[in-house]
């Protein structure tokens, strides 16, 4: 090696240090380059909805700015899984007549073999539906819940098989509680090996933060590649009757970190799959599916749509 001089020595240290700047410069711009993303595919939850029939409900969707519903195909839900036939075609006509997507139903399909699913899944796959969530699942007391996985995991297989067929996807929502999928842990060892396209997760925010607290990006990370569809809502911890408990509020009252949230959906390129927007606060019983509701339906629509708004502001916010 060729011994350097006192003055070139100090030459290539001042070149160098000039360099740094420029580097970092580099560095954070790669960065802060903005995810490209199309605007927000919204549906919202036709149980928030369930006090009006079809038509009223699609023009009042499409009114507040929705892209779609997603369409409650369930027990007490705008569509009794026995009238799945009948019923979910005049939803999808009813829709369509206003413009709106038909992608999302929610249903309580665990099972393949169950005798109403494949009835369910033809039926909205043939209706252009192509993403149902699917129902919860829980660990039973009398066998290990590793065990229980791997029956889950043969479980999935098999109604894998049977979206495969009709064209359609299943998702999972990680739900709070004793669920399986609360942890995200788990429902990650339940599907990693199954084709996204027909088995794959509903991600729930609210949810995630409910079980995780900070450490609810760690559960994104390991499931990403999963997702297919988002559910939308925010929370914060309260007492109700002496008790702590996760109370729903609006969007942005909560402790759900948005900015966090959205900024790592660009990152993963989770930027135009449905989301399906959730309003479990007081909206006069429309919250939780109520045919009778006490609040004027006019001030149900606003609350609703204070959220949208809010969603729709804050997602360009943090390209």
């Amino acid at each position: 090696m060729n011994n350097l001089s006192r003055e070139e020595f100090l030459k290539l240290s001042a070149m160098g240090i000039a360099a740094i700047p420029l580097l970092g410069m580099n560095s954070s711009e790669k960065i802060s380059t903005p995810v490209s993303s199309k605007p927000l595919n919204v549906h919202l939850f036709s149980k928030h909805l369930q006090f009006l029939k079809y038509t009223e409900m699609s023009e009042a969707a499409l009114d507040m700015g929705f892209n779609g519903l997603d369409i409650t195909v369930r027990k007490g839900g705008h569509v009794a899984p026995e009238n799945v036939a009948t019923d979910l075609p005049k939803v999808a006509k009813a829709m369509r007549a206003v413009g709106l997507s038909t992608t999302l139903i929610t249903t309580n399909i665990t099972d393949a073999t169950a005798p109403e699913t494949y009835n369910i899944l033809e039926t909205a796959s043939t209706l252009g539906f192509n993403n149902y969530r699917m129902g919860w699942l829980e660990y039973p007391e009398t066998i290990s819940i590793p065990e229980s996985i791997e029956n889950f995991i043969l479980q999935f297989e098999q109604l894998e098989i049977l979206n495969k067929k009709l064209n359609i996807t299943g998702s999972y929502q990680n739900h709070a509680g004793i669920h399986v999928g609360a942890p995200i842990w788990d429902i990650y060892q339940i599907i990693k090996d199954r084709n996204p396209e027909f088995i794959a997760s509903q991600y729930d925010i609210r949810h995630a933060v409910v079980e995780g607290g900070t450490n609810w990006p760690l559960g994104l990370r390991l499931l990403h590649k999963h997702i297919k569809c988002i559910v939308i809502k925010d929370f914060k911890w309260g007492q109700e009757n002496g008790v702590w408990t996760p109370i729903n509020v609006p969007l942005g009252e909560g402790m759900v970190d948005f900015k966090s949230y959205f900024l790592l959906l660009k990152k993963y390129g989770l930027t135009n799959i449905p989301i399906s927007l959730h309003c479990e606060y007081d909206l006069g019983g429309a919250e939780h599916g109520k045919k009778e509701i006490t609040l004027p339906k006019t001030e149900v629509f606003k609350r609703i749509k204070k959220d949208l708004d809010f969603l729709k502001n804050a997602w360009p916010q943090t390209e």
